[in-house]
């Protein structure tokens, strides 16, 4: 008798539910030995390529690190401690933070295709020596959205257009989604919310991180410049420009921040930081009785609370709901006009992707773009190709643009202009209009924004909805932390599904610790966040 052919077993199902597992399931289930990290790695990949290659094709991962599964083997033997805290946990980085290994660093440029890195970036540094399988790279808006005004949240010419996972189908007669993602951290934060990865990494200037986690029901810090270190990564402005986690929950942000937040020779901004031993030590759910919660209001329009011009109705019932819940939790909260307000945030916000309704989904950016931010590139970007780049003839910014030009077609379908006016500078930050506009800027943003008001107002927290506040907190240098807020629909004139939109806390300066317990509290209050449809297990 002919016995049966023995097939192969197939690999076990992860312990976690992927498609939502929190970062710290996802940790407890490797301490536990319930799963690998090959396990996890190899499910990971099997979702991008379901989701983010088929499927919805939502195009978040720019490239995949060939290594991942050898990482994840070597770390199969470990489990999570606290000297190696996300041993076997897959993360993807933005593809504008430097990576030593195979993987290209492109900031999602043409020109820049093929471009390696000379070392790793410190952040990357420091998620390898806490034990993290480094999954790929993320795409993002090219060179972090300060390549051209027009730039819709999410587009690179080598990584093609990222697309919320919430609405992934609905696309404009351009082919432009009528929802975006987000920009310019836009395929850190897609990944996180379709549970591509159980966390990434995104950059921000002023609104890249915090309007995609808001775009995409998530959690993230931008932090203090300072806190983390910019080394290695491509930078558009060395003033305002930081690193920083893009989560599922305040608790596993706290968990990177922990991990990103050190000391580094190679960015002196670092040097007068400071922080807790822990920044998850104090999370509590009655962190908001009795702060004081600062609200920018318009005088004319008490009622609306709105950064940034007047909200929709939807927006506005959101907001309202989201101080009905801190104020049951205790806060008090507080509506005065910031003093900057009519400016600081106006139109040149740049990197934030906001148009003159926060809520609104389509691509036209503000006109304009700060003078900091174009002085500070070609200054910036030509250190990085000195100091970073390597396999590439790029040298300069300067050729960067003289590769757009000859590959236009393909480069630049919706140009170069911000470029253009960054390579007319000196390139050495020498220029009064410069020195001068940055003093304005650190005048308005904290001595008459920020600091003004909160001390005026004796405020532990300022609220915006959205990423409204982006720029003040941004143009200070200061932090935020944006938390699901609840879901708004319609978008460009079009109906729409829902998707997510969220709220952020602001403070000054290495308030970091404040803001994540009240970001927290009102995270376990009111649970606003939801995994998006049609990405199920697999």
């Amino acid at each position: 008798m002919k016995k049966p052919t023995r097939r192969a077993a197939a690999p076990p199902a992860p312990a976690v539910a992927l498609e939502d597992a929190p970062m710290s399931d996802i940790i407890d289930a490797l301490a536990g030995g319930r799963v690998t990290a090959t396990a996890l790695t190899k499910a990971y990949l099997a979702r991008i390529a379901a989701y983010d290659r088929g499927g919805p094709m939502l195009n978040s991962v720019r490239a995949l690190n060939p290594d991942a599964l050898a990482i994840a083997a070597k770390l199969d033997g470990s489990k999570p401690s606290a000297k190696r805290p996300l041993a076997g946990v897959p993360i993807l980085v933005k593809d504008n933070v430097a990576t030593s290994d195979k993987q290209p660093t492109t900031a999602g440029s043409l020109a820049l295709e093929g471009a390696r890195s000379r070392d790793d970036a410190t952040v990357v540094k420091l998620l390898r020596k806490a034990g993290a399988v480094i999954l790929g790279k993320a795409n993002l808006t090219e060179f972090a959205n300060i390549l051209a005004i027009e730039m819709p949240g999410g587009y690179s010419s080598l990584g093609g257009q990222v697309k919320n996972p919430y609405v992934p189908a609905l696309m404009d007669e351009h082919g432009i989604p009528v929802v975006q993602p987000g920009g310019s951290s836009s395929g850190s934060a897609v990944a996180v919310a379709a549970g591509l990865c159980a966390a990434s990494i995104g950059t921000e200037t002023s609104g890249s991180l915090l309007h995609p986690a808001s775009r995409n029901g998530l959690v993230t810090i931008k932090p203090t410049v300072g806190l983390i270190s910019r080394a290695g990564i491509v930078p558009v402005a060395h003033s305002q420009d930081t690193a920083g986690p893009m989560t599922r929950t305040v608790r596993d942000a706290a968990t990177l921040l922990n991990v990103l937040a050190t000391r580094d020779t190679r960015d002196p901004a670092t040097e007068r930081q400071r922080r807790p031993a822990d920044y998850t030590a104090d999370l509590a759910r009655d962190a908001m009785k009795g702060a004081r919660i600062g609200v920018p209001s318009d005088p004319a329009d008490p009622l609306n609370d709105c950064y940034y011009g007047k909200l929709p109705p939807v927006g506005a019932k959101l907001m309202a709901e989201t101080i009905r819940v801190l104020e049951d939790l205790g806060a008090v909260i507080v509506r005065a006009n910031m003093p900057t307000r009519g400016w600081i945030a106006g139109p040149g916000t740049g990197m934030a992707v906001l148009n003159r309704n926060p809520l609104s989904s389509n691509k036209g950016n503000p006109t304009g773009s700060p003078i900091v931010f174009l002085y500070e590139l070609k200054y910036g970007l030509n250190l990085y190709l000195r100091d970073w780049a390597t396999n590439t003839d790029i040298k300069t910014m300067a050729d960067i643009v003289a590769f757009n030009a000859a590959n236009a077609k393909e480069a630049l379908r919706f140009g170069q202009d911000l470029f253009l006016a960054s390579d007319l500078t000196r390139g050495d930050l020498s220029e009064r209009e410069y020195k001068s506009a940055r003093a304005m800027d650190l005048l308005a943003a904290r001595t008459r924004g920020m600091d003004a008001y909160m001390n005026q107002h004796k405020l532990d927290a300022v609220l915006f909805p959205g990423a409204t506040g982006a720029a003040i907190a941004a143009k200070a240098g200061y932090p935020s932390v944006m938390v699901p807020g609840g879901f708004v629909s319609g978008a460009d004139g079009k109906d729409t599904s829902d998707y997510p939109l969220g709220i952020s806390f602001a403070g000054r300066a290495w308030s970091e610790h404040k803001l994540l317990r009240l970001a927290y509290a009102y995270e376990q209050a009111s649970h606003m966040r939801k995994p998006p449809p049609g990405l199920p297990a697999l």
